[in-house]
């Protein structure tokens, strides 16, 4: 038996990357799963490759910037399924202006990037726990990232305060929803090669070097944050709730400094390399 047979999921963000990656994965596992996403097209074609498989699946759009999309797709999944289990909170966005320093960020683009970021997961739970409560138990993953716990970087203020803020209002959700049987994990993944990213690493000695950051020597892929998450959501995980788990190729175990020196000494040793 599959072990979320039975079970409904929404996964955000869920055309492409680690999104599509999780949905297929939770597919894969029994759950009929919602995919959602701002692009239509995409969540569609996510959706048949699901049900290609054997798996099922529904698309919709979602703009989780907005509170209406939000409480729509919430309402579609139940509509379909008369359900729901599961939230993956993963969708994400950094638009123009999201990488300036503090005092060139405008005002408009901080209140846009956290409505994504931030502001979505507070709303997703406000409209998914009502219907978890009526079956005694759910689950809710929020995607985070490494830059929520200790990697910060210049003209990442936005993302990496979001992603702060992600795996706090995850633990604030594994306490206020646990005695009614509802967990609450986040996941911070790493560096993970999706196809959004992969046109910035066309050469192969850019990835080399991104790899020498990873204990592990490799860069991360969507199923490996798909399976952390499947098992986050099955009954195996049923006491695990709060965490920020790091799924990173143990990026975040590393010293700073040694980590930095190891990949300078790489970055002379393979001049070919580039990454920006």
């Amino acid at each position: 038996m599959q072990r979320l047979s039975g079970r409904v999921a929404i996964v955000t963000g869920s055309a492409w990357g680690i999104g599509g990656a999780s949905a297929r994965r939770l597919a894969e596992d029994g759950a009929k799963v919602l995919v959602a996403d701002v692009d239509l097209e995409g969540a569609r074609a996510n959706a048949a490759r699901i049900k290609k498989a054997g798996g099922v699946a529904e698309a919709i759009r979602t703009d989780v910037g907005r509170s209406a999309d939000i409480q729509a797709m919430v309402a579609r999944a139940v509509e379909l399924w008369g359900r729901l289990d599961i939230l993956v909170n993963n969708a994400y966005r950094t638009g123009d202006g999201a990488h300036n320093p503090s005092t060139e960020v405008d005002e408009a683009v901080w209140d846009r990037e956290f409505a994504v970021l931030v502001k979505a997961l507070y709303l997703g739970c406000k409209y998914a726990v009502p219907h978890m409560l009526k079956n005694g138990k759910g689950s809710i993953v929020n995607i985070a990232s490494v830059h929520g716990l200790l990697t910060s970087g210049k003209g990442w203020q936005i993302y990496d305060t979001a992603k702060t803020g992600v795996i706090g209002i995850t633990r604030q959700m594994a306490v206020e929803w646990g005695p009614q049987g509802i967990r609450a994990n986040a996941i911070c993944p790493g560096f993970i090669l999706t196809e959004a990213s992969e046109p910035r690493f066309k050469k192969p000695e850019s990835v080399l070097l991104v790899n020498q950051m990873y204990p592990v020597r490799r860069h991360g892929v969507p199923v490996d944050i798909a399976n952390a998450v499947a098992f986050l959501c099955s009954d195996e995980a049923s006491f695990i709730t709060g965490v920020a788990l790091p799924v990173d190729g143990g990026l975040t175990v590393q010293l700073q400094d040694s980590l930095s020196a190891h990949i300078a000494r790489y970055a002379r040793e393979h001049p070919e390399a580039e990454v920006r």
